[in-house]
């Protein structure tokens, strides 16, 4: 049955001249209505883990600020989460909580601070009143990160906010700010320079007026990072910010990098410091307030990489205990002496909490989610409800259900299904790599996929079926120089040759036979610019891992119409394109206009609507440019058309086109998920259930018609069946009611057993098997009745739904059936009274009535394809189930006439007690027989009574109607038993009535009593 619309919002519509002609164009939820996305996780690896915040006095409660899948919250001590953040951007680099109002007031700032060439932005300040449910925007759009909030103990009106600010360009909006008015202004209260922002900020726990400021000069551009400079250093106020002073007694020589910090709060004296400097980087403590300080510990752990590293927590009850994240975290208990590996968990720890009663309780953020730790961090468990994996790629095949394919970030390679018994557990999905994973791609026809980790590193070849691998990574050559693989480096299998397949370095390399052999087929493609082409990274820290690697090929797209036109871009801005296998290239990025020099071509789409059909994403964030550029080309790149508007607001990473319509695209934003229906001159956000996540990639099923995203923060979200979507037109938006082509629906005959997994772990959510009636409103109905009903092609009621109401598109569920039985009446329920008469496959009408106007549309329903039953055996159990579905009817109205007459016998005694000689022997009877045919006594439970015919009847219609076989013999035989008790007990019923009812009616008559009022069959089963 239909669920209510949740949809009530009324949102716009615009309307564009165009001649003379008015163009409807729906935005949002008013043209997207029912359709809603899918989330399937994973969570078994989650995702990177930026901030942890637990409530001053509450333990159970733990708010959790993530890397790309906004805010999630605890009310159960760690052990599940739920999000609060869906409507907002989803890169999170701060949670605070108002210490004077815990339970309800929330601050939220956006942007990762671990500063990784992954990293998703953020849009700003916000701030819940009630614990999550709405949140305010309270200003810096721009600031990108923020890295701190600490609010004053005892006045909610004063609150600080650290913005680390731009990553990627010089930026104003840095530094420590202040509002003394609960966030209506905010004062700029310690600034450095436009590279410099403030990297750790903390408030004295025991002094509001005193904070300590970490100032951080670094840039990171698409070829290198660079940590340090002249504005890093640690700074201290003791007025409540008016005044600032640099703590530097005892720091290191040279320039200073990423500083953290932590104030231990038992310990206002006690602070620690894990300096980036030029020498002797290391843990720094200072037990006069950052008066003077001293090197504890110079342990690679605790130094290795401070852009991505640099938390540092303290035991609220023992100064002395110090926890440090890293590459497995860090635990000191005598001060920073000395310190020891945190349990095993997954790498890269970035937050620690403990639980504020009880310190051998700690909370652990990683790139791999959250841990807990009852023994303060000897071993550790993961929490399994955590669906924030970062994809960076993904594909589908086409197996039935159609698998997903994947890499995510420090999570390795996957794939598993898009449907499965009992919901998409984790144990449903397969790991096919390791470290960073990116692009896996399956084989067109053998079960085969190719496999990548980070840089080309390792490109695996796997046969999934006798789980073997080879690495057939392509290698340098006589005649070439040395290869540059990008971080996440392109792989494409052919559309047309399926052992085809394509890498791309700098060159674009091809092999014929599933990559044994390789040659390659280009030139350079990129600008193969020196100076993007550095030998170190990192700055103060060296951290050249190659995820910095330029001047390479990005993407490379074969056209599905024409194996021997190939596009490539490039990471330096380079669209090159061949139409003759690779033998000679065009480099077309001159032909488009208003696309800044250099900018990294992200995606290239090769059209199935034209030889020459292509579209472009490039993405200039690594450069600060936050602007999205998508290009579309009908003639081999020659001439480009931005298909970019203003709808769109950050930048983008890829678009899917549709199959069969050139105006429905699909865009993967920094923000989630744009859709537009014609052609790229609006784009709507689509957001139902959808959370603005950033996308980096789209896949499209041919199948099913499904949109499955890789989202870098919650995993894969799909969009089942946007067939809908292509038949939007503007003839469609004129009417007032319009149903869309219906899907054929497929009676699943599935009855296995799946599932398993507890609350405290996720499970993704399978699509619906029921048939969906999509319709367009062009406006909400509101007043008047509407009605939509199922009908056979005569015109006789199958089944009545309930009919969306909504403006735009509503869609409607029908799972096959009619209607249960009608049940006779007894003291307790029975099974039939909830089974269904599942309908035959065939051809139906749906009817909408609307006011006084009737729409209607035909569809089939089909048995399932995949069926191992005859038609005789279906035929049959269809037979048998209406049998007892009519003859448990006939059983109601005979207990309906029943307790008319038991009921009338009872009124005529009550009336004249002299009516008890002819009334009261019609009672007995019938109480009698009725005893043998329902419950009359007991409960479902505990004092449960013998079953009755009823009961009986029910039991077997319910086996019978739920199955899809014939029945078998000893259900025959059971309902030849039945079916006999019911006819004698209709041979009894005539005995009583013939025997006492006449007397009795004759009676009523000369007592002037009134007659027995029932209802015809026909009425009573209405």
């Amino acid at each position: 049955m239909k669920t209510k619309n949740i949809f009530l919002g009324c949102l716009f519509a615009s309307f564009t001249f165009l001649g003379s002609a008015q163009e409807i164009v729906l935005k949002g939820k008013e043209l997207f209505g029912d359709i809603t996305a899918r989330q399937i996780g994973p969570a078994l690896m989650s995702g990177r883990i930026i901030d942890m915040e637990v409530h001053p006095t509450n333990a159970q409660i733990i708010y959790t600020g993530t890397a790309g899948g906004g805010v999630w919250k605890s009310n159960d001590g760690g052990a599940t989460y739920a999000p609060i953040f869906e409507e907002h951007i989803q890169s999170i680099g701060q949670v605070a909580i108002d210490p004077n109002d815990p339970d309800k007031t929330i601050w939220v700032g956006t942007g990762e601070i671990w500063t990784r060439n992954s990293v998703s932005i953020g849009d700003g300040l916000y701030r819940s009143k009630d614990g999550g449910v709405n949140w305010d925007k309270m200003g810096f759009d721009k600031s990108e990160r923020i890295s701190g909030i600490e609010i004053h103990p005892e006045n909610s009106d004063v609150v600080y906010v650290a913005v680390l600010g731009a990553l990627w360009s010089d930026s104003t909006e840095r530094g420590i700010y202040k509002t003394t008015d609960g966030g209506k202004t905010w004062n700029n209260i310690l600034y450095i320079d436009e590279k410099t922002g403030a990297a750790d900020f903390m408030m004295d726990p025991n002094n509001p007026d005193v904070l300590y400021a970490s100032m951080w000069d670094h840039r990171r551009t698409a070829w290198d990072f660079n940590s340090g400079g002249t504005g890093s250093g640690l700074h201290k106020s003791t007025d409540g910010g008016k005044t600032w002073n640099k703590i530097h007694n005892g720091f290191p020589e040279g320039m200073l990098g990423r500083i953290g910090i932590a104030v231990a709060p038992s310990d206002s004296n006690r602070i620690y410091a894990v300096i980036e400097s030029e020498k002797d980087k290391g843990l720094y403590r200072s037990t006069d307030a950052g008066a003077n300080w001293e090197k504890t510990n110079g342990d690679f752990a605790l130094t290795v990489r401070p852009f991505y590293f640099s938390r540092i927590v303290v035991d609220p009850k023992d100064p002395d205990v110090v926890v440090k994240g890293g590459l497995s975290g860090s635990i000191s208990k005598d001060g920073g002496e000395t310190f020891v590996a945190l349990g095993n968990m997954h790498s890269d720890i970035h937050d620690i909490v403990f639980d504020i009663n009880n310190s051998d309780m700690m909370h652990v953020g990683t790139d791999g989610g959250i841990y807990r730790s009852w023994n303060q961090g000897t071993t550790m468990e993961i929490v399994s409800n955590l669906p924030l994996s970062q994809f960076y790629h993904i594909s589908v095949d086409d197996a039935e259900p159609y698998r997903i394919y994947g890499g995510l970030q420090d999570n390795g390679s996957w794939y598993g299904p898009s449907s499965s018994p009992g919901g998409i557990e984790a144990r449903d999905w397969v790991r096919v790599g390791v470290g960073d994973g990116f692009r896996v791609l399956k084989h067109p026809t053998k079960e085969v996929l190719y496999s990548e980790m980070q840089g080309a590193d390792n490109v695996w070849r796997y046969d999934m079926e006798r789980n073997y691998t080879k690495n057939v990574k392509p290698l340098a050559v006589t005649g070439y120089d040395d290869l540059r693989f990008n971080w996440n480096a392109p792989m494409t299998v052919s559309a047309h040759q399926p052992d085809r397949f394509y890498m791309g370095s700098q060159y674009v390399h091809v092999s014929e036979d599933m990559g044994d052999t390789w040659n390659i087929i280009s030139p350079d493609l990129t600008t193969n610019d020196p100076a993007k082409q550095p030998t170190k990274s990192g700055g103060l820290s060296n951290d050249t891992s190659g995820a910095e690697k330029h001047t390479t090929i990005f993407t490379i797209a074969e056209s599905p119409m024409d194996e021997k036109v190939l596009w490539v871009g490039t990471d330096d801005g380079n669209v090159q394109i061949t139409r003759d296998g690779g033998k000679n290239w065009s480099n077309v990025t001159a032909n488009i206009t208003g696309l800044p020099a250099n900018t990294w071509v992200y995606h290239i789409e090769a059209s199935v609507h034209g030889k020459g059909t292509a579209y472009a994403v490039f993405d200039g964030h690594a450069r600060g440019d936050m602007k999205p550029y998508v290009y579309k080309t009908k003639d081999y790149g020659v001439t480009w058309t931005s298909i970019v508007t203003d709808d769109i607001p950050l930048f983008a990473r890829n678009i899917q086109e549709d199959y069969e319509n050139e105006d429905l695209l699909f865009l993967g934003a920094e923000d989630g998920l744009y859709i537009t229906v014609n052609g790229g001159k609006n784009w709507s956000h689509f957001t139902n259930n959808f959370p603005h996540t950033a996308i980096h990639f789209l896949d499209l099923q041919k199948k099913t018609n499904d949109l499955v995203a890789g989202t870098h923060g919650r995993g894969v979200i799909i969009l089942d069946d946007i067939s809908t979507l292509r038949q939007v037109t503007q003839d469609v938006l004129t009417k007032k009611v319009h149903f869309f082509d219906t899907k054929t629906g497929t009676m699943v005959e599935e009855g296995g057993f799946g599932g398993g997994s507890t609350e405290l772990e996720f499970v993704g959510r399978n699509p619906g098997t029921s048939l969906q009636l999509k319709y367009y409103l062009k406006k909400r109905h509101t007043f008047g009745k509407m009605s939509l009903e199922i009908q056979d092609m005569d015109g006789n009621k199958v089944s009545t739904l309930s009919p969306g109401k909504s403006k735009g598109i509503n869609i409607v569920n029908w799972n096959y059936t009619s209607k249960a039985p009608k049940n006779a009446a007894g003291k307790t329920l029975s099974f039939g009274a909830f089974q269904p008469l599942r309908a035959k496959a065939g051809t139906y009408k749906a009817v909408m009535k609307k006011g006084k106007d009737t729409y209607e549309t035909t569809f089939t329903i089909q048995n399932d394809p995949k069926s191992f039953i005859t038609a005789k055996e279906r035929e049959a159990q269809y037979t048998t189930a209406t049998s007892l579905f009519n003859i448990q009817e006939d059983l109601a109205y005979m207990v309906y006439k029943m307790d008319g007459m038991i009921t009338s016998g009872e009124k005529a005694i009550e009336a004249n007690p002299k009516a008890k000689k002819v009334a009261q022997p019609l009672i007995d009877e019938l109480n009698a027989l009725k005893n043998t045919l329902v419950i009359t006594s007991g409960d479902n439970y505990v004092d449960s009574a013998p079953p009755q015919l009823r009961e009986k009847l029910g039991t077997l219609y319910s086996d019978v109607a739920a199955n899809f076989e014939a029945p078998s013999q000893a259900q025959l035989e059971n309902f030849k038993l039945l079916s006999d008790r019911f006819a004698k007990a209709k041979v009894d019923l005539e005995k009583i009535t013939s025997k006492r009812l006449s007397k009795f009616t004759k009676y009523m008559d000369k007592a002037g009593l009134p007659a027995m009022d029932l209802k015809s069959k026909e009425d009573f089963l209405k």
